[in-house]
């Protein structure tokens, strides 16, 4: 197979021209840009821009409207009162180590009998394990919390209940056909389940939990604002849909990361050099260096991290972390360069990439299939030797369901889950290239011309002299961005560019100056000669650029085009 450079597909959001977009722009006072963003994101009149830019706890969806929540609630409650040992358990990724750090934070408070537990990503792999169950029987606990993880937990639900042992799941990932017998499943996904908001991260589930114990014992809810720093960097990491309930929360979040961070969070933002952190900076700075304990070593490492309660012992803990995420990006970059000599030289997969090493390290493969879609843009799955069988990464492209075309493929798999773009699965090392076939199969059905060429939406177009100050203060209101609540992308066409140069260590990175704005687009010198003599237009965000303490507004170009071009 051969690499080709990718295009883009840009595709322009419909123009509102309806008497409901021209009564919410005139209601807010708003030029056709700010407003057609807006409108593209879901609002339609003013009191919904109240509650976009005005988001409060009023908006927030009661947790006992969730079912099984009652059930929940009373068992630890009764757990607490009777002393009995309580174990958190949760997944060794991002949102499981924020959810065992805020659930195990706020029941620490009310009694002394709490432990945690994150399984070894090695030895037991993902999910509730047996070993963590027995790790339950063998020192005591009656109740085990499961976070992040548990829908499909079907053998170990019923091992737990064989040792008296009652265990609440509180997951966000889909269930199956039906549930593990367990004493109580938070879950806004089950059918059964009219909680209104279905995108909660994992620890957004079992933050909910906690909110809902507070109102039951008629405790003042917002002594758990400290925790939200915690649940804002799940719903960053765990790439959920930023609108209704996660976007306020995560708007709550971010203040507390930025006026009063936690020692662990304190310390990363003062290294990162940032006198403010984004939700983007959540995702690229703090979320990779909880990950890379999960990766590296062991997740237990993380939940301590999120809990030290002072700088010298979180920077104890921080240094080594940090020296684990670098052993991450080393492995990264080697895994990649590997994976994608296999990609080119694959001669019978056709639609989708599938790879196989049984010496790469488990704890970065997801990371590399997320590597290999940047270059060749189709649904991949990396797979490595773990514990006898394989286990496997998956990532997808916009518009293709991973989930489903793993269940199509199940009668080759062990046992799998995960969501629409990401998942994982184990299978025994005979049967990955049946795998790999009948994967790949699926996908030249499923996958669509459309879903081969990576898309940009494009909310606006945008002249220079429109960019001022004020119009990216307003912009800014639209944050934090993520899933459905995209950083807008507007097209600017490109007239009397100066101070053209390939910037960058390989020169492979454009910089130059349009109307006294910084453009700069990595890995677009390609139309270093282009920008001197043709007509251009480009795809941008508007983003706020700081160097050393100065701040100045910058063009970060996504695309390029000719004029004309489709």
């Amino acid at each position: 197979m051969s690499q080709a450079t990718l295009s883009k597909r840009w595709t322009f959001r419909e123009t509102p021209n309806v008497e409901e977009y021209f009564q919410l722009r005139d209601s807010l006072n708003l030029n056709d840009t700010l407003a057609s963003t807006l409108w593209h994101r879901g609002v339609r009149d003013f009191e919904a821009a109240r509650r976009f830019f005005r988001p409060n706890d009023s908006n927030l969806h009661d947790p006992f409207k969730m079912k099984d929540m009652d059930k929940a609630v009373d068992r630890v409650i009764r757990a607490v009162n009777e002393a009995e040992n309580i174990l958190v358990y949760g997944d060794y990724d991002v949102d499981g180590t924020t959810a065992v750090a805020l659930v195990s934070s706020y029941l620490e408070e009310l009694t002394d009998k709490v432990a945690t537990y994150i399984p070894d990503r090695y030895k037991e792999g993902y999910g509730l394990s047996r070993a963590g169950i027995e790790f339950a029987v063998d020192n005591g606990f009656s109740l085990i919390i499961a976070l992040d993880c548990g829908i499909k937990a079907f053998e170990q639900a019923d091992f737990a209940k064989e040792q008296s042992i009652d265990l609440i799941i509180c997951d966000h990932h889909t269930p199956g056909d039906h549930l593990p017998d367990a004493f109580a499943i938070l879950d806004p996904k089950r059918e059964d389940c009219t909680y209104p908001f279905k995108e909660l991260s994992g620890c957004g589930v079992g933050y909910k939990l906690c909110l809902a114990i507070q109102r039951q014992k008629g405790w003042d809810e917002h002594e758990l604002d400290p925790l939200l720093d915690l649940l804002a960097v799940s719903i960053g990491a765990d790439i959920v849909p930023i609108v209704d309930e996660n976007r306020i929360l995560a708007i709550k979040g971010l203040e507390v990361i930025n006026t009063r961070p936690r020692p662990a969070f304190d310390l990363i933002i003062k290294q990162a050099g940032k006198s403010k952190f984004s939700i983007m900076d959540v995702v690229f700075t703090i979320a990779p260096r909880i990950n890379a304990a999960g990766r590296i070593k062991h997740g237990s490492e993380a939940v301590e991290l999120l809990k030290c309660g002072n700088n010298m012992q979180a920077q104890s803990v921080l240094a080594e972390i940090n020296e684990h995420n670098k052993t991450r990006k080393d492995l990264d970059k080697s895994i990649t360069e590997e994976a994608l000599r296999q990609v080119e030289n694959e001669e019978e997969l056709q639609h989708s990439s599938v790879v196989f090493h049984t010496d790469w390290h488990k704890g970065v493969i997801g990371i590399v299939a997320s590597r290999l879609i940047e270059t060749y843009y189709r649904p991949t799955i990396v797979l490595t030797e773990s514990n006898g069988h394989l286990a496997g990464s998956a990532r997808s492209v916009i518009g293709f369901n991973l989930y489903d075309a793993l269940d199509a493929c199940s009668e080759h798999l062990i046992q799998f889950g995960g969501h629409k773009y990401a998942a994982g699965m184990t299978l025994e090392e005979s049967k990955w290239r049946y795998f790999a076939r009948a994967f790949d199969a699926y996908v030249g059905e499923h996958l669509t011309e459309e879903m081969k060429v990576p898309e940009i939406l494009v909310d606006a177009d945008l002249s220079i002299s429109d960019i001022t100050k004020r119009f990216y203060n307003n912009l800014i209101q639209f944050e934090p961005h993520g899933p459905e609540n995209d950083k807008p992308v507007f097209r600017v066409a490109i007239e009397n560019p100066s101070n053209i140069k390939k910037i960058g260590q390989d020169k492979n990175h454009l910089k130059f100056d349009m109307g006294g704005i910084d453009c700069i687009g990595f890995g677009l010198a390609e139309w270093h000669d282009a920008l001197k003599s043709e007509s251009l237009e480009m795809l941008v965000h508007l983003e706020m650029n700081e160097f050393r303490g100065a701040q100045s507004l910058q063009l970060r170009i996504l695309d390029i085009r000719r004029i004309g071009d489709i």
